[in-house]
């Protein structure tokens, strides 16, 4: 497990004058309306309902006899009995882009994602289902502007507008475990009900390490109505199996509704005797005790392990001769490692498949989460939600970590590395929800008080065993010889928050939100005799206050333009859990200038998004590659984004997207040289994606697709002499819907084949700071076929 992190940003184009522009036009908009016909045309947010946090939901809008009862209420005294309760609401249609659920790592004030001042993306189970997404990792392959890769030092890595790993909070069901870096591990998709990306500096919702945005994964609620059964189960070619089983629906006792999930897989790597294995459960009981009162609880628990893949050693194109590669990295490189010239740089042919961890090495981890709460509706403009959560995890590394080739020898030489977690996390996160009406506009103040207590104990290596072998069919040996030391991080988090949105006309409200935050850190590090090492034990405390202000101007039904100012902070050097005394203490800052438009029309056929952002990152301190910590004054980042999707006739669909960015870092200065321009680690300047299907309408339904990616060029470290070239991949798919008649006791059957990589394309799909010698490959082609069954 690396000892350090770092950091990055995107970004193109400075949208601050587009956002000025935008701001003044809808101000002189407003200004100009009468106040009394302002007044006439509010439209009132959909009152809060009494029920378990569901992320990603579908927005639930109070029909019109709700919002007069609620309106009704609001201006009668205190004394006057709450209006009789209102029908149950109705869920609205999907829309192409997904942007009308509701997104709570985004915002808790219950707006979906087109009534939200930033780029929010949500992607649904079922978008999972039909790309065929086994893992989170490959969800995140498919987002805008967002790349990824299973580094095993740092399972499920990302990168975002610039940013990467623990500039990105990785959240689940909207709570924070840690730094990404520290604690993400690669998560299957069995059991989630949606993923969500909050882009760009997003502190006020996640807190302390969202400098570039956060990712929640959100697992399956219940639902309330007949129980509905599923099961999936997958193979492929390189002899990999998944099988899912899951349930969920209402129970015989009134009020109460249950969801269950169980899931097992084995994902096969490429490369020799490489695997992950993943196993979990899930489930949550919702109980109504009355139309105020809603109480639930949930358990889950992961496991993973896996034999790990650390990529392929760069080589010298002089040495592999023929056996050298093109389009997948280039450059010159001195290796960081040994320090030999290694000269223009190729992945070797022979290398591909080839593994060069110890036959003893392990990637373990086993995860529970316990959570509960109520939501009680103290008024009929108040309601107060509560859960409480406590988490627990065990993670071992016990791996040949190092991969350098050495010019001298002509050998690779290796280096073992061990570390494990013992992490113990609780808390409690408090909204109390008032919608009241202000000098007649409706408005919504959301106030969260939060705190949590985590616990982490960290043995890891005191010596560094290493060795050397031949490049093609090495003798892989074992582990050898280990000594540990340990290090404790205990950290005690309080945050107090406020986010509001007051709604000026139907069509235009103002949202905006402040986040106080206190972070108390205890560190102590001590050696392979227990002895407290020297700057041990100390403490630090930081009081981050950060937040938004923006709109969203309904300009016509169906084009909302949005722009937000926002903030964000975490840890200048490394991570929280790693801070050491002689490293910078301080916090970074963030800040984003946002704009964009969102537009559903054609009816909701059809559906694009833009957004411009200009994100600057102050105080940074980055590795410039293997363990140096470098002063790196400024990130800045600039980019656009684009996506659409739209059903122009009823069996074809059609969806894609782009994102550019030009990421630079800025009084990047050190000892010897300055890395100022310089791009950071694993940041493409593009990415796209784009996909098309077709279903053909026959007794069998048959539905035709094909999804195409594009990464451009990236570097693996702050010094940008090797470059990861750019690629470009295609999957295929084809699925069958079995008709009812067939399975009389199944309602859906369906029949799925899938080539991934089509053109078996060779490509570095990531690059780690720390391990510069080496590089992750992407996987080959491969065939898979699956089924699936609702009833």
């Amino acid at each position: 497990m690396p000892r350090f992190r770092i950091v990055s940003s995107i970004c193109i184009l400075r949208p601050s004058r587009f956002l000025l522009a935008s701001a003044a036009f809808t101000s002189f908009v407003v200004a100009d309306m009468p106040a009394a016909l302002a007044q006439q045309v509010r439209e009132p947010l959909p009152p809060v309902e009494v029920s378990p946090a569901e992320t990603g939901r579908q927005a639930k809008p109070a029909n019109r006899e709700a919002q007069r009862a609620r309106r009704a209420a609001a201006r009668r005294p205190a004394t006057v009995s709450a209006p009789p309760r209102p029908s149950a609401p109705t869920a609205t249609a999907q829309t192409p882009l997904n942007s009308n659920v509701v997104a709570e790592s985004a915002s808790r004030l219950g707006l979906t994602v087109r009534e939200t001042p930033a780029t929010v993306e949500v992607i649904s189970a079922e978008t999972m289902r039909e790309q065929g997404y086994r893992t989170v990792s490959e969800v995140a392959q498919g987002a805008v502007g967002v790349t990824s890769g299973d580094n095993p030092a740092e399972p499920a890595a990302f990168s975002m507008r610039g940013f990467t790993n623990s500039q990105i909070n990785t959240l689940y069901n909207g709570i924070k475990i840690g730094p990404q870096n520290m604690t993400s591990r690669i998560t299957d998709t069995a059991n989630l009900q949606a993923v969500e990306f909050l882009k760009g500096p997003a502190s006020l919702m996640s807190g302390e390490g969202a400098a570039g945005g956060a990712i929640n994964f959100v697992t399956k609620p219940p639902h309330t109505g007949p129980i509905r059964n599923e099961a999936e189960f997958s193979w492929d070619s390189l002899n990999s199996f998944r099988a899912h089983y899951g349930s969920g629906g209402s129970t015989n006792v009134q009020g109460l509704d249950y969801r269950f999930d169980i899931f097992r897989s084995a994902l096969n790597g490429f490369a020799d005797d490489t695997n992950v294995k993943t196993f979990g459960t899930s489930g949550q009981l919702n109980y109504r005790i009355s139309d105020s009162l809603k109480i639930w609880g949930a358990i889950e628990y992961r496991e993973d392990r896996s034999k790990a893949y650390w990529g392929a050693p760069l080589v010298p194109i002089a040495f592999s001769g023929s056996h050298a590669t093109t389009g997948i990295v280039s450059g010159n490189y001195v290796s960081n490692y040994n320090g030999t010239n290694l000269g223009a740089v190729t992945i070797d042919d022979r290398t591909f498949n080839t593994n060069y961890n110890v036959l003893d090495n392990r990637n373990v981890a086993q995860e529970v989460w316990l959570r509960g709460g109520f939501e009680l509706k103290l008024a009929p403009d108040l309601t107060l939600k509560s859960q409480a959560y406590g988490y627990g995890a065990e993670r071992t590394w016990f791996n040949n970590e190092i991969e350098a080739f050495n010019s001298t020898t002509n050998l690779v030489d290796r280096e073992r590395f061990y570390v494990a977690h013992s992490q113990r996390l609780v808390g409690n996160i408090t909204d109390l929800i008032w919608d009241a009406d202000i000098a007649g506009f409706d408005n919504r103040l959301v106030t969260t008080l939060s705190s949590s207590y985590l616990d982490f104990v960290r043995p890891g290596a005191a010596n560094f065993p290493g060795d050397s072998v031949s490049l093609v069919d090495p003798n892989r040996g074992y582990y050898g010889l280990l000594t540990t030391q340990q290090q404790t991080a205990r950290i005690d988090n309080e945050a107090l928050s406020f986010e509001d949105r007051l709604k000026l006309t139907r069509s235009f409200a103002l949202v905006g939100g402040l986040r106080v935050e206190h972070i108390g850190l205890d560190r102590n590090s001590t050696d392979k005799n227990g002895l407290e090492k020297a700057g041990f034990p100390f403490t630090k405390d930081w009081a981050p206050v950060t937040g938004r202000i923006g709109y969203t101007w309904e300009a016509v039904p169906g084009l909302t333009f949005f722009s937000q100012y926002a903030t964000g902070a975490d840890i200048a050097a490394n991570n929280i859990f790693l801070l050491g005394p002689t490293q910078p203490l301080d916090l970074t800052t963030a800040r984003t200038y946002e704009t964009g438009v969102r537009h559903l029309f054609w009816d909701n056929r059809a559906e694009w998004s833009f957004s411009a952002y200009d994100i600057l990152r102050k105080n940074v301190y980055a590795a410039a590659g293997g363990m140096q910590l470098n002063i790196a004054g400024r990130q800045e980042s600039k980019g656009v984004e684009l996506a659409a999707a739209v059903r122009p006739i009823e069996p074809l669909r059609l969806w894609g997207n782009i994102a550019y960015v030009d990421a630079r870092y800025a009084d990047y200065d050190f000892v010897g040289g300055s890395f100022s321009g310089n791009t950071p680690p694993n940041v493409p300047r593009i990415v796209a994606n784009a996909g098309a299907s077709y279903r053909f309408f026959t007794p069998w339904p048959v539905e035709l697709g094909i999804t195409g990616r594009h990464v451009g060029d990236r570097y693996n470290t702050d010094a940008n002499v090797v470059t990861m070239k750019a690629y470009t991949v295609a999957d295929v798919y084809a699925f069958v819907d079995i008709p009812k008649t067939v399975f009389n006791a199944v309602d859906q059957a369906r029949l799925t084949f899938r080539i991934r990589n089509i053109t078996d394309k060779r490509y570095a799909i990531w690059g780690d700071p720390f391990y510069p010698d080496q590089i992750l490959l992407g996987a080959p082609r491969t065939y898979e076929i699956s089924a699936a069954f609702k009833w």
